[in-house]
């Protein structure tokens, strides 16, 4: 599994102003909403529920925000950079300003967990993360994700 094989280039965005974690969630939703055709409210919903299993901010700004869509035949994602970081409840008790949500379909058993896999071990960089922070164009940070893939196979 390949990030440009769960994240399409409409999926990425760098967004201003986000004020809480449900906004975060709506902001979600509708890219997930635009970019695959889903139920913005049954996305936000699904957000909504995984997060109060438990938060999703894995710690040095970093949220990896995912559930569980009925009706979807493959994992998918969305990636926000925000410009100015919220409040995350994450286990460091830092901000969150890159969130990299995964949408997986109910019965993604394994797929789901490769993905979160391989989102985990590519935002665990720090090199990754500090470029992603330095740009806001939605192009350049879709390349620095999927060059950031390439570079760790080499």
């Amino acid at each position: 599994m390949k990030i440009n094989d769960i994240l399409q280039p409409g999926s990425v965005r760098s967004v201003s102003s986000i004020s809480s974690k449900k906004r975060l969630f709506q902001e979600l939703s509708e890219v997930a909403a635009s970019c695959y055709s889903l139920s913005q409210p049954l996305v936000f919903e699904a957000l909504q529920e995984r997060e109060n299993l438990g938060p999703t901010g894995v710690g040095q700004g970093v949220a990896l925000p995912h559930a569980r869509i009925d009706n979807l035949d493959k994992v998918v994602a969305v990636f926000l950079r925000l410009d100015k970081p919220v409040d995350f409840d994450s286990a460091d008790r830092q901000p969150v300003d890159l969130f990299f949500c995964l949408l997986a379909p109910t019965d993604a058993g394994v797929e789901h967990l490769k993905a979160l896999a391989l989102v985990s071990r590519t935002l665990r960089q720090q090199q990754v993360c500090a470029k992603l922070r330095a740009n806001d164009d939605a192009t350049t940070l879709l390349t620095i994700l999927t060059d950031s893939q390439n570079s760790q196979a080499a």
